[in-house]
């Protein structure tokens, strides 16, 4: 993703997840042509999850729709696949509506509805979960150009869709974050940490 630390990797990864008790990630960014040949060298264990060393992955990636459904539209949905393989033919479809190569949320401009109906297609396997839903702008419910209801953005497909993430964080002055200087309040965190 253009946002991503250029440290970004698997073995960075890996080491932050373990400092901060995570015990299973999302690869991320499965879409763009470059992470997924490093996603490829994750070795399967067959019931999917990728492993690099003895970690876990979940294949994932984001992927933003905008598009015009009686005003304009904008979401992103984060998106888990069950293998490598399943990626791929994502992949292959994304390439018949566009460009995936300049970034690891790529835009696209089909309804949520439509998207939904063609990963489906595609596996049943597949998770779509609107992301950031509260946020003003590109949340299924936000208020530049969001939904009322799931069942407004994914109509006939809305039975696919079986989760939301929030992108609500709750962090005040006593929230301590771990940093590479140590555990730190939020309120004190400055762009070296």
């Amino acid at each position: 993703s253009r946002a991503t630390s250029s440290n970004l990797s698997f073995d960075n990864l890996v080491k932050w997840a373990k400092i901060k008790g995570i015990h299973l990630l999302g690869t991320g960014d499965f879409t763009h042509p470059i992470w997924i040949e490093e996603i490829k060298k994750l070795k399967p264990n067959e019931k999917g999850f990728y492993y690099y060393q003895d970690f876990p992955f979940v294949i994932s990636g984001e992927i933003s729709l905008i598009y015009t459904q009686n005003h304009g539209r904008k979401i992103h949905l984060v998106i888990l696949v069950p293998s490598i393989e399943i990626a791929e033919k994502i992949n292959a479809y994304l390439d018949t509506k566009g460009r995936r190569d300049y970034d690891g949320r790529p835009i696209f401009g089909i309804s949520g509805e439509n998207f939904v109906e063609e990963m489906m297609k595609i596996s049943k396997d597949i998770e779509l979960i609107p992301a950031h839903v509260w946020t003003p702008y590109f949340g299924v419910f936000g208020s530049m150009s969001g939904f009322d209801s799931l069942k407004e953005c994914f109509g006939k497909q809305v039975d696919n869709i079986s989760a939301i993430e929030t992108g609500m964080s709750c962090y005040d002055e006593k929230t301590e974050v771990l940093t590479e200087n140590g555990w730190k309040n939020f309120i004190n965190i400055s762009q070296e940490d």
